[in-house]
Parts: C-alpha cells; structure tokens; sequence
C-alpha cells in the first residue's frame, strides 16, 4: 500500500487509488461533478494547501527573479504551517492510511521540486509513509 505524490489533472496511475487534492482552491472553469472524471482530485483538502501569503510566496519561488531566496522562504512557512495541530494530525493520518491502502496527493503545479507536494512528500516521509 502506498500513497503517490501526484499533478492534479494527469492521467491516473495503475493502483493509485483515490485522489486527494490539497490545493487553496478547486481547478477553474470545471464543475464540480466533473473533478474526479477529469483526474482533478475526488476529495477536496485544502487544509494541507499553504496559506494564501504562502502561497504567494511559492508563486514567486516558481516564476520569480528571487526564486531560490523565495523557495527557502516558502519552504520554511509551509513546515511551519503544517507544524500547526491541525495539519500536523492530518499527516500523522496520511502517514498511517498508506499503511493499509493505496491513495494519491496532488496540487496543480508542473515543477514539483518547486510545490508544495515535493514537502508534502518529506513530510510524509519523515512520518513513515509508504511513498510510491
């Protein structure tokens, strides 16, 4: 069983079981019956998305003039963020869940060594995760 960093909207992976979006917002211009049929995600979690300053930060990481000074500022904002109770709990579960059962995280962004996935798959990993 393992739990797959994923870009929302590609085509789906063998055994990649279900989707989980962990985005600030659900994907433009496709109604909501159509986000699991369209490879988008089958359950909306923003609650692991960084914040909106976060994620204005990591937007300028991407396409930036101070792209690495603004990846290590996003870098340590976000693990702060997911550092918080809440987020923190969250992860302890997905952690365990890919123990048991085969499912999929994801954000929207094309570099993933820029997003937020890329740390969501350290922080996964540093709590015991299977990852594909």
């Amino acid at each position: 069983m393992t739990v797959r960093i994923v870009k929302l909207g590609t085509a789906r992976g063998a055994d990649e079981g279900l989707r989980i979006g962990t985005v600030r917002r659900p994907p433009r211009g496709v109604p909501k019956s159509q986000f699991s049929s369209q490879n988008w995600y089958d359950v909306w979690y923003p609650n692991l998305a960084p914040s909106v300053e976060t994620m204005k930060l990591g937007q300028s990481a991407q396409a930036g003039p101070d792209g690495d000074r603004d990846w290590v500022a996003f870098r340590k904002k976000y693990r702060a963020e997911m550092a918080e109770p809440d987020a923190n709990r969250s992860l302890d579960l997905l952690a365990a869940l890919s123990q048991r059962s085969n499912f999929s995280v994801g954000c929207y962004c094309d570099n993933e060594a820029r997003c937020h996935r890329s740390l969501l798959r350290e922080l996964l990993r540093e709590r015991g995760a299977n990852i594909a």
